[in-house]
């Protein structure tokens, strides 16, 4: 699943009209060369279409609506308001880069709205996934909606669609991406990107300057953390789901398998086992590593991490996550199993 600003259950569809077909000439950016040369000409297609008008983001951190931030504010500055809703479910310091990058860093005009409180209240007590989702996207489309009737003069909503949405968009699979707005906030579109494949996408990402684990940021689902803390989400195994999985990041960057593996995470599951923990029985979760690699998320195998670092991980998980006394990798591919647990 790639990351998508939020899953959300309100869909824009893109016919294949003129303007959202890549042409057969155009150059696949692979260098920064070719990276500067389309930040220059989007510069300037940005600079026309917007003029002295605002511009409204809803960013997310990932790196589809990191480059859109980034263009903008090279090309229209503090006319781009961007918003970045921190639903409570994201990885552990994913909140403050994107503040740090786009607030302290590049001087954006940057809205952050901590509705952790909010979002996990609706859906405490809720186990079923389909239905936690359609409770994250619900919320996030209202709290972008407040967010907006707050500013004033805004004529564009900027996306970051990019060219497998539209090409993937139609009765068969809808791309997601901010709509469901009334009808009064309304806005012209604002998508830069949308000709590029993700792997461009990254290229210019990488010459905008951004930070690399924003760049390559492995794939992460719309609903974050809320389906890998399975069944009824709680504070405290979301907190030790999140704190487990920035353990894992943290190894695999050390060890080299950053960039390696195409996506790797903790779940931690609605359920506890017995262990033993400073000489006592304790009743305490599993946390499960998932890791592993794919070509179209179709099908996908699992990473053979080495034993010594399985244990390493290991170790460390049981020793500073607390109410975790079991640790267990994932060995299933898909099929049969899906990437995701939810």
């Amino acid at each position: 699943m790639r990351p998508h600003i939020f899953i959300l259950i309100y869909f824009f569809f893109f016919p294949m009209t003129k303007g959202n077909v890549r042409p057969a000439n155009m150059e696949r950016i692979t260098t920064p060369a070719l990276a500067k040369k389309f930040i220059d000409e989007q510069i300037k297609e940005l600079r026309s279409q917007i003029g002295d008008k605002n511009v409204l983001l809803a960013l997310s951190g990932g790196v589809d609506s990191s480059v859109v931030a980034a263009l903008l504010i090279k090309a229209v500055g503090k006319q781009l308001v961007s918003v970045h809703v921190n639903h409570g479910l994201l990885r552990k310091g994913e909140a403050e880069q994107v503040v740090r990058v786009f607030r302290d860093e590049m001087d954006a005009n940057l809205v952050y709205v901590d509705a952790t409180d909010r979002f996990l209240d609706k859906l405490a007590g809720v186990a079923d996934p389909e239905q936690k989702r359609k409770i994250i996207g619900a919320e996030f489309i209202r709290v972008f909606e407040e967010e907006a009737r707050k500013l004033q003069g805004i004529s564009f909503l900027a996306q970051g669609t990019i060219y497998p949405d539209i090409v993937e968009s139609g009765p068969v699979k809808s791309h997601h991406n901010v709509g469901g707005l009334p009808d009064d906030l309304q806005f012209e579109l604002v998508e830069p990107i949308k000709l590029l494949y993700k792997d461009e996408v990254r290229v210019v990402g990488k010459e905008l300057g951004l930070p690399d684990n924003m760049v390559f940021r492995q794939p992460f689902p719309g609903p974050g953390l809320g389906v890998r803390c399975t069944g009824a989400i709680t504070r405290d195994r979301l907190e030790a789901l999140r704190e487990s999985d920035a353990i894992l990041r943290e190894e695999f960057a050390k060890n080299g398998l950053e960039g390696k593996v195409w996506q790797y995470f903790t779940i931690v599951p609605d359920y506890k086992s017995t262990g033993v923990k400073n000489n006592q029985r304790s009743w305490d979760w599993p946390v499960i590593i998932r890791a592993v690699n794919t070509r179209d998320a179709m099908t996908a195998t699992i990473e053979e991490i080495p034993y010594p670092l399985l244990h390493h991980i290991t170790q460390r998980i049981i020793n500073e996550v607390p109410g975790v006394n079991r640790v267990l990798y994932d060995l299933t591919p898909k099929p049969t199993g899906t990437i995701e647990w939810e």
